[in-house]
């Protein structure tokens, strides 16, 4: 398999505190990765770093071989995606989330994709019109994967995106993303605490919180 986004030595400090140290890894065309750790050991942290959202303090990324310092923000992010945990959906309604990525484009969005794209992740037709106001926590979850999903990308970045969902719906998002890594060789990069999500893995990466965090907080105890 290609690799598509190598991270080299990654750190991450707020002020004298680390967050993420020493972390390298690499991602693969067709390779669903997951991350998984304790609370407070910067999963969330690392991939909004390998979004481009927040910086790193050292180290660095490269994707297809290229330091993303070099690419423009518009270009890297449209190849490698980022879904929250928390959605961030704007306007007014389901539509009006779902037009954009065809909005940056500019491109004609597809009515037909719009609603086969909400009935694969079991949301009805009507969905399209239905203010975000009134969408529940798992909706407005799969409504961002689905926004996130209109023009695939090389690389999608999940942080907990079905921690909101029931189990039928957990399973049917867990099986959608596998197509795609197998179907359409993405590569994923999941964190998750998620069993099922772990079993499906090809590689699991393990953060831990790193040794001075550890001792600062044993230090407090003291």
């Amino acid at each position: 398999m290609k690799e598509i986004l190598r991270v080299n030595q990654l750190g991450y400090c707020i002020g004298e505190t680390t967050i993420l140290q020493n972390i390298s890894l690499s991602l693969r065309e067709g390779q669903f990765t997951l991350i998984t750790g304790p609370s407070g050991c910067g999963k969330s942290t690392l991939l909004k770093i390998i979004a481009s959202l927040i910086s790193p303090t050292s180290g660095g990324i490269t994707f297809e071989g290229e330091d993303i310092q070099n690419i423009s923000p518009e270009a890297y992010r449209q190849q490698v995606s980022y879904c929250a945990q928390t959605p961030v959906l704007f306007g007014d309604t389901v539509y009006d989330n779902l037009i954009f990525p065809w909005q940056i484009r500019q491109q004609r969005p597809e009515p037909k994709k719009l609603v086969a794209d909400l009935a694969r992740f079991n949301l009805a037709e009507n969905t399209l019109e239905k203010s975000i106001n009134e969408l529940s926590g798992g909706e407005k979850q799969r409504v961002s994967l689905i926004r996130n999903l209109q023009f695939l990308p090389k690389i999608l970045l999940l942080d907990e995106i079905t921690s909101a969902l029931d189990e039928i719906n957990k399973q049917s998002v867990n099986e959608i993303i596998h197509h795609y890594t197998v179907q359409q060789n993405i590569a994923v990069l999941w964190v998750t605490h998620d069993q099922n999500e772990i079993r499906h893995a090809d590689e699991v990466l393990t953060l831990s919180v790193p040794a001075s965090r550890m001792q600062e907080a044993a230090n407090e105890r003291a």
